[in-house]
């Protein structure tokens, strides 16, 4: 066939003599067409290059052969990680994915409006996904498979970590090596809101600390916006308190990152006179020696997957909580408090 030719189904329905319709079916798989002229069909449509269209096959079987991948950013490491191993598992399961990335409220509500995934996807994955939004009765009412990570809907298969068992790790860790000055720096949305999974590693983090008898263990928190800046921010606005913390749980690796910058730039030594634990064992995490809670976020990624393939294939019978593994990791950050004297502090200094 020549270059720049555009091949079609009439191309192959002229050359052998056939209608479309019976092309169509052929190609298509579907009943009607004989063994021995399916086969005619095919081998003529590969000689001459003709490729059904996925649009096109997907409308004649109902389905679109893609998944819709909601979440909120995509520059933060636990989203990339988490959408490589989601598409790892679809693209195994012949399936593509559409990505939507909704950071904010207004981004929310105006999905929930417009639902532009209505009949372009076969299934959902809802990534930390506030439970209360209004897209979710949205969301329902398009009648298709949803998945949810990092944020559970009772209705729907969830896949993550115990996340109250996580701060229950970071609290242990902390009092074991003798700390009962215990502070946390918490994330916060664009819109100022808590994550779902962040609400959970608090509650499993004071608990922890009021069971091991800690007084007041919620005098040293404070919540900004998630990442590295907020990191900073927040750790900033501990050193201006009167009294500092000995240790800080961070809810995840970024703003742990974001206030040993702080300690740093103001002579204070990590872990020498204040210990930082955190949560994820980013590759940062490492370079930083950053004690953390490691979570499988890939692992979470390809489960969510392969439960959403095995939903768009018919499966009936699929776990409604799947829960990882998560594992304290123990690094440089985090050790034993200081000596009642005070912080042993260096000359404040500047990159």
């Amino acid at each position: 066939m020549a270059s720049g030719w555009s091949v079609n189904m009439a191309d192959v329905a002229r050359h052998l003599g056939v209608s479309t319709a019976t092309v169509s079916r052929a190609l298509r798989g579907e009943p009607g067409v004989s063994a021995e002229t399916r086969d005619r069909i095919r081998k003529v449509a590969d000689e001459l290059g003709y490729v059904v269209s996925p649009e096109a096959s997907g409308l004649a079987r109902g389905a679109t052969g893609r998944v819709g991948i909601v979440l909120p950013r995509l520059d933060l490491w636990f989203y990339g990680c988490l959408v490589a191993g989601i598409e790892e598992s679809l693209r195994s399961a012949g399936l593509d994915c559409l990505i939507y990335c909704l950071d904010s409220a207004d981004q929310r509500r105006s999905f929930a409006a417009e639902l532009p995934l209505r009949r372009k996807v076969d299934a959902v994955i809802a990534v930390a996904f506030p439970s209360s939004d209004i897209a979710w009765n949205r969301l329902d009412n398009m009648h298709i498979p949803v998945v949810t990570v990092a944020t559970r809907v009772d209705r729907h298969p969830y896949v993550g970590i115990d996340d109250e068992l996580v701060g229950r790790q970071a609290a242990r860790h902390l009092v074991r090596l003798g700390h009962c000055r215990i502070g946390m720096i918490r994330g916060l949305d664009p819109d100022g809101i808590h994550w779902q999974s962040d609400d959970d590693r608090a509650r499993g983090f004071l608990d922890e600390l009021a069971s091991a008898g800690v007084e007041d263990p919620a005098r040293f928190i404070v919540s900004e916006t998630s990442g590295i800046d907020g990191g900073t921010l927040a750790m900033e606005s501990l050193l201006g308190a009167s009294e500092l913390p000995t240790a800080i749980f961070c809810t995840s690796d970024e703003p742990a990152i974001g206030a040993q910058r702080v300690l740093r730039r103001a002579g204070i030594l990590v872990p020498q006179s204040i210990s930082l634990i955190g949560v994820d064992d980013q590759p940062i995490a490492e370079a930083a020696d950053l004690t953390t809670i490691a979570q499988p976020v890939i692992e979470q990624g390809r489960t969510a997957g392969r439960l959403t393939a095995d939903l768009i294939s018919g499966a009936t019978a699929v776990p409604m909580r799947t829960l990882l593994p998560t594992r304290l990791v123990v690094r440089g950050s985090a050790v034993s408090p200081p000596p009642a004297d005070g912080l042993r502090v260096t000359s404040p200094h500047t990159p």
